[in-house]
């Protein structure tokens, strides 16, 4: 398998934790989102939305990360990612989804460019409208996580699925941007509970293969 990957997207981030959780080896093809290699003719012909991540398998191209997910899942049921009844598993998307719809798309790279190139909006301004929207949406992930019953060590229980590969790297541009994660220690548990683990360790942007100094 080839994933072409960004270190920091961490749209990327998510699948990179579900292979290392599976333990499933692959190469590594650097997309560099900042200089714009994503619209360049080449990765136009592996990838007609031009975003990041984009999952190669044989002859198989996978696009969006949680489709990509489902599809390693699928293929490689363990350790599974959607554990559980219908019911577990649907618990399970609707946390994924919670960042993956609610929160990423407005503070993803493209959209912050528009701000400030197009919409004229200054640096200050762009990261309270990333700080805004983040800590909107972790406090509504909080809220959910504080309150489940199916919430463990991890997002779902103790073992850790699709939600946790989700959370973890919406949490670390938290972190790059100065967002308020204290309000959020049900989420900050659960992190740090993933971070412990050698496959979110050897997944993080700063063990790519692109990652900057």
């Amino acid at each position: 398998m080839e994933l072409y990957s960004y270190y920091r997207s961490s749209a990327s981030f998510r699948v990179r934790i579900a292979l290392a959780l599976k333990g499933l080896p692959y190469d590594y093809r650097s997309v560099h989102l900042v200089k714009n290699e994503q619209l360049g003719a080449g990765y136009a012909s592996v990838s007609a939305t031009q975003l990041v991540p984009q999952l190669m398998d044989g002859a198989g191209r996978i696009g969006q990360s949680l489709a990509i997910i489902e599809y390693l899942d699928e293929l490689h049921p363990e350790p599974p990612l959607l554990p559980g009844t219908a019911l577990d598993r649907a618990r399970i998307r609707s946390l994924a989804l919670d960042i993956a719809c609610e929160i990423h798309p407005l503070n993803n790279l493209r959209v912050l460019r528009y701000l400030m190139r197009d919409l004229k909006v200054g640096e200050e301004a762009k990261n309270a409208w990333y700080r805004h929207w983040v800590e909107l949406g972790l406090a509504a992930v909080e809220r959910r996580l504080a309150s489940e019953p199916k919430t463990g060590r991890f997002c779902h229980g103790d073992a850790t699925t699709l939600a946790d590969c989700v959370l973890v790297p919406q949490i670390f541009n938290a972190q790059r941007f100065d967002c308020q994660l204290d309000p959020m220690p049900t989420v900050m548990r659960i992190f740090e509970a993933c971070m412990a683990l050698p496959a979110f360790q050897s997944a993080q942007p700063s063990a790519c293969p692109d990652a900057e100094a």
